[in-house]
């Protein structure tokens, strides 16, 4: 038996913020939920291992998230179905919507444990994890986000494996584990995965993630090849507004960076370095005279007071 759980309320297409490290986390999702909300949010991914160890703690800052953020999915990963029951029971008790596992990162340190993109080499255990996290996660929907396979295209057997499972849905990013992001992503294969899910008489919704610039660019991918909705990921980056399909001045672009920073220093000062904030920085600060000096000052900015101050100068010459 399939559980949908939110999954089956949500109206379709579904445009979701993918879950990317260091950057969506508490506080970007807050500034993106205000100005241009997603239809499902995700935490940034967290060690189901690490959520069973005595640095649990350390851990459930990733886990922080507000309730104008909902349908909020845990993503969680790891190869050990006992620790991976034990993570989506919490997520459970944390009261997210859903637990989504990933087994696509091709971090070397994740895949070292045997998780994330390594998972596609072991299909069997990667079955194993997901009704671990079912039966942990309780009322829940199990989800999994993943690749089209490691050293080639899989999807013919890898994406057949996951569906067997009754997943509620399936991201798959349209690349191979070797083909990182170095070439344009598959979006010819999508058709297929959809394809296989009809001819398997699955109920699973499917994703797709992968070089998509914008809504109008997502909304062009599902009529192409009928799959259920599109995840956006690098696409945000300096553009809280890509949900909500709104151009903003230079002046609201660092008026919002302000804010941002802002929220950063009050939700995450003392749990994560303020230098993954200048990731961001290059990202609104692009694109109009002036921006390279600007984004130089900002790169030794060392707190939210200096990076408004920086701004707020440069808003005082332009206006």
């Amino acid at each position: 038996m399939i559980n949908l759980g939110f999954w089956g309320e949500i109206k379709k297409p579904i445009f979701c913020l993918a879950p990317m490290a260091d950057v969506t986390d508490c506080a970007f999702r807050q500034i993106i939920a205000k100005y241009g909300k997603p239809d499902v949010f995700w935490t940034e991914f967290v060690s189901a291992d690490g959520l069973c160890s005595a640095g649990r703690e350390k851990l459930l800052v990733d886990f922080i998230y507000s309730e104008n953020e909902r349908p909020m999915v845990a993503q969680i990963f790891g190869s050990k179905p006992e620790n991976i029951k034990k993570a989506s029971e919490l997520c459970r008790e944390l009261g997210f919507d859903g637990v989504d596992i990933n087994m696509g990162c091709p971090d070397k340190s994740i895949e070292k444990q045997c998780a994330g993109a390594a998972m596609m080499k072991n299909p069997q255990l990667a079955r194993e994890i997901i009704r671990a996290a079912k039966e942990g996660a309780g009322d829940l929907p199990v989800s999994v986000k993943t690749r089209i396979g490691y050293n080639k295209n899989e999807i013919e057997t890898w994406i057949r494996e996951l569906l067997s499972e009754d997943i509620a849905a399936l991201t798959v990013h349209l690349r191979t584990r070797k083909e990182m992001s170095n070439v344009p992503a598959h979006w010819d294969l999508m058709k297929r995965i959809v394809q296989i899910r009809n001819e398997m008489k699955k109920k699973t919704l499917i994703l797709g993630n992968g070089d998509v610039l914008n809504l109008e660019d997502a909304k062009r991918k599902v009529e192409e090849t009928g799959c259920d909705g599109v995840m956006l990921g690098k696409a945000i980056f300096g553009n809280p507004w890509l949900f909500a399909e709104k151009v903003p001045s230079i002046k609201e672009k660092l008026e919002v960076m302000i804010e941002h920073t802002k929220l950063f220093e009050k939700m995450l000062s003392g749990h994560k370095n303020f230098a993954i904030m200048k990731k961001h920085y290059k990202a609104y600060v692009n694109g109009f005279d002036g921006a390279k000096e600007l984004r130089v000052k900002l790169m030794e900015a060392e707190n939210a007071l200096q990076v408004e101050n920086i701004a707020n100068d440069f808003l005082g010459k332009i206006e």
